[in-house]
């Protein structure tokens, strides 16, 4: 079993994304902590930076087709045993696209490493942990033994990755 430490996020469907970020920073108070445009979705940090988030997503007018989404904070070492541990209860682990994996993603502009499941109903659980690094938005959602592969290509100091 993998100790939930937290809840992480919370994912909302909006028919307007320009509108809905616009409210949430402006009024409500949130920090835009990143826009992905080509998905119509922003993330707000809740706090401070890496410990909760809200992300939007436009589903426009027609019928809602995002499933649930809930993600639980948990250690880096639960997040690297979960596809064994998820695997061993009969459950499929997934990766960032939803395609079945044995390791973790790294969403490379937190950067963060995550599991994915689905509960028995459909929705969507990912098991998460921040990582150590600084964020790299420039190397996009990779797999955790290429995200390891690509710390030994950044030397000890370098920040370019930052802010791309």
């Amino acid at each position: 079993m993998i100790p939930v430490q937290d809840l992480f996020e919370v994912h909302l469907t909006v028919a307007d994304l320009e509108r809905a970020v616009a409210f949430y920073r402006d009024i409500v108070g949130l920090r835009v902590a990143h826009v992905e445009s080509a998905r119509h979705a922003a993330f707000f940090w809740i706090g401070t930076a890496g410990n909760a988030m809200l992300g939007l997503w436009q589903a426009g007018s027609g019928p809602q087709t995002m499933m649930l989404h809930t993600a639980f904070r948990v250690s880096l070492v639960d997040v690297i045993a979960a596809p064994r541990v998820l695997s061993e209860a009969g459950i499929t682990p997934l990766d960032f696209d939803g395609r079945p994996t044995d390791q973790p993603t790294v969403l490379a502009w937190m950067p963060a490493a995550s599991v994915f499941f689905r509960d028995p109903d459909g929705n969507l659980l990912e098991y998460i942990a921040m990582l150590p690094q600084a964020p790299q938005p420039g190397r996009g959602v990779v797999p955790w033994q290429t995200w390891k592969l690509m710390q030994e290509d950044i030397p000890p100091g370098d920040c370019s990755e930052i802010g791309r």
